[in-house]
């Protein structure tokens, strides 16, 4: 027997964005425990804003586990919060209500910006880096500076240790601005995932006195400098097998319909990045477009040349929005059109 570290990680009642918390206990395994080994465990939540203090316990119900290379026998387990009975959801807890689908296929386009001292690495104490232009995918000290690489690449390692299913990275458009992807089968696992490299980044970090900003207009909407997005490629069952213009259209459709719904689900402050600049359409816009980064929509060429199937990306979640949340409102608006 083993004693096993086991960090449990979960989102608290923060609004509206929830903050990632975690807390260690250790418990004996003969070997890397499994989920179902995983005991309930309760916490304060009048320091978290989900419960008050004459009546403060709250449960965590492990739902994922992950390995923790960075210590020895470490052990991440994504949470649930519960009330005192271990089995009635809590109000903040946006996963367990969530529609799923595991033919469901998403993949999200983390952006995010370090920030040290105030501002994005990078910039000077006062005023501006020079414009927008060589950043995107750059290389080098002028456009990247010292420690952004070296973190980002930290972090792939730390996600690829876990079994978090990490897709690739990329210096971005803004100065002191990165992107990571995350692809997962179900809504609930590529959200789990999302939340764990969100948090093994934010935990990185910490080491390097940096902090990482997930707001999708940090710099504001008056200056010429990008927000962060998350991107949210999508794909069914029946996207990728069937697909089709006519049930393309029907889709698009349903997806314009429902403009407000997808867009009180895609983040805060989205009305600061959805402007119709950077690559964005307007917050009240809805549009679709083939290879258009500017539209609501992104239709790859290869959807349309391959008879309308594969995968669709929808540019409008924000870079702060809840990845639960995101892949339940596409699916719920997928399970609007009928199908043949």
């Amino acid at each position: 027997m083993a004693k096993y570290k086991l960090e449990y990680v979960w989102l608290d009642g923060y609004t509206p964005v929830p903050n990632l918390r975690s807390k260690t206990q250790l418990k004996e395994y003969s070997s890397f425990p499994k989920l179902e080994e995983l005991p309930l465990w309760g916490f304060d939540g009048s320091s978290t804003r989900q419960a008050e203090g004459r009546s403060s316990d709250c449960v965590l119900k492990p739902v994922a586990v992950y390995p923790d290379s960075t210590r020895i026998n470490g052990v991440l387990v994504m949470c649930e919060v519960m009330m005192p009975d271990g089995k009635t959801p809590h109000a903040s807890n946006g996963r367990a209500t969530i529609l799923d689908d595991p033919d469901a296929w998403f993949g999200f386009e983390q952006e995010y910006f370090l920030y040290q001292d105030g501002r994005p690495l990078g910039f000077p104490e006062s005023g501006f880096p020079y414009p927008q232009g060589e950043y995107y995918t750059g290389v080098g000290y002028k456009n990247v500076g010292s420690i952004a690489r070296q973190i980002v690449e930290e972090h792939l390692d730390l996600c690829l240790d876990c079994g978090v299913n990490h897709e690739g990275i990329n210096a971005e458009v803004a100065k002191g601005q990165w992107e990571f992807q995350i692809f997962g089968k179900g809504s609930r696992k590529a959200a789990d995932d999302v939340w764990i490299a969100r948090y093994l980044l934010l935990r990185l970090c910490e080491k390097y006195e940096v902090d990482v900003n997930f707001h999708c207009k940090p710099l504001g909407k008056d200056v010429d400098w990008n927000g962060s997005g998350m991107h949210a490629n999508f794909s069914t069952k029946i996207l990728r097998e069937s697909g089709g213009k006519e049930y393309f259209e029907k889709l698009m459709a349903q997806f314009a319909k429902n403009i407000d719904e997808h867009i009180a689900v895609y983040g805060p402050d989205n009305h600061l990045r959805l402007t119709g600049l950077h690559e964005t359409q307007s917050i009240d816009k809805f549009s679709y477009g083939i290879a258009d980064r500017g539209a609501s929509i992104r239709v790859p060429h290869s959807f349309v040349n391959n008879g309308y199937k594969g995968y669709l990306e929808d540019r409008r979640p924000n870079s702060q929005g809840d990845p639960y949340q995101i892949a339940s409102r596409i699916l719920k608006t997928i399970s609007e059109v009928p199908v043949k």
